[in-house]
């Protein structure tokens, strides 16, 4: 499939498609994103509707320009599975990151390996009790292969904190809880950077806001969590340190309850020089009623922007981007440009 839709016809756009057209589920939802020497990987999670019983993880790989037909590489044995986040760190075995359980405040974390770019995979391998791995966004692997991994609770209100791991999943230890889920119920963090210490997290919220907080000293400590001045309709997001120094951020410019376009209904790209001030960029989509969510986005060896999310719970779609073309519009008072 080629650029269609409201995409299509903005600077940036490099091409658009579906990972599949029709899958072994029903509903699906949750993607996550990527690359490999032979080419791109995307995961999500899928059955006959969200926390039910068969809902598993799927995957699929793109070679030779095309997505293979998805694939279920984790099931729950009796349980749902959720929120799939895959990393391939600098050296060695793709790591596929999972939760099952019977909802968000009780599941547990998973891990599966694959030695060969996702064509197979180990026996799943249940993480120690207290740690869920990356809870939605991929994790940050710095100079020492150590994977700082964006994480968040539901149990004790919506609180955010960080697992690390330096040997791959092997063991773990945490920073946080760095929000008391009462000022600000955060969760599902992405981690951007700004040199080799300073760090920010921008989380989901049910303030309507997406939520930031700084640090700077490579993620050991955290500041206050605050709110940005960009809204969220409690839905997730994620977000990328470009190669050039900028941040890149997909999310809902939506507010939950508030004026048209509500909720999940149009998805956007923008752009920050600082992490403080965003510009708009794109508007990837929009149509009333429906359903845009949960991106995954990373920056690809050549260059690009991927990004991935649930189109309307029944495809995962997949759109490439060139940061150098976008064409980022102020945004006063935090409204996007028309």
């Amino acid at each position: 499939m080629g650029a269609e839709g409201p995409a299509a016809v903005q600077p940036g756009i490099v091409f658009e498609e579906f990972v599949f057209e029709e899958g072994p589920f029903q509903h699906c939802h949750a993607s996550t994103i990527a690359e490999q020497e032979q080419g791109l990987v995307c995961a999500w999670f899928g059955g006959s509707h969200e926390s039910h019983p068969d809902v598993a993880i799927w995957l699929s790989r793109r070679e030779q320009g095309r997505w293979t037909a998805p694939v279920r590489v984790a099931e729950g044995g009796g349980h749902p599975c959720w929120n799939p986040v895959l990393c391939q760190p600098r050296i060695g075995p793709l790591l596929l990151f999972y939760k099952v359980g019977p909802d968000p405040v009780r599941w547990w974390g998973m891990l599966q390996t694959s030695p060969d770019g996702g064509h197979t995979w180990s026996s799943p391998r249940r993480l120690p009790d207290g740690f869920l791995g990356p809870i939605k966004n991929k994790p940050i692997e710095r100079p020492s292969g150590e994977l700082l991994c964006p994480s968040s609770t539901q149990e004790e209100g919506w609180r955010v904190h960080l697992e690390l791991t330096s040997d791959l999943g092997g063991s773990w230890h945490a920073v946080g809880p760095i929000n008391d889920g009462h000022e600000f119920g955060a969760i599902q963090p992405s981690i951007l950077t700004y040199g080799e210490s300073r760090m920010q997290l921008l989380c989901r919220s049910r303030q309507s806001r997406i939520t930031e907080s700084w640090s700077e000293d490579a993620g050991r400590t955290w500041s206050r969590m605050t709110a940005t001045a960009l809204p969220n309709p409690n839905s997730g997001t994620d977000a990328v340190t470009l190669s050039d120094g900028r941040q890149l951020l997909v999310y809902n410019h939506t507010v939950k309850g508030g004026p048209n376009p509500r909720r999940r209904e149009r998805l956007n790209v923008a752009v920050s020089a600082d992490g403080r001030e965003w510009k708009a960029a794109l508007t990837l989509e929009s149509e009333p009623d429906a359903e845009f969510s949960y991106p995954a986005v990373i920056q690809s060896s050549d260059g690009l922007v991927r990004v991935t999310y649930t189109w309307k719970r029944r495809r995962i779609k997949h759109v490439t981007l060139d940061p150098s073309k976008l064409a980022a519009k102020e945004m006063p008072d935090g409204q996007w440009p028309r």
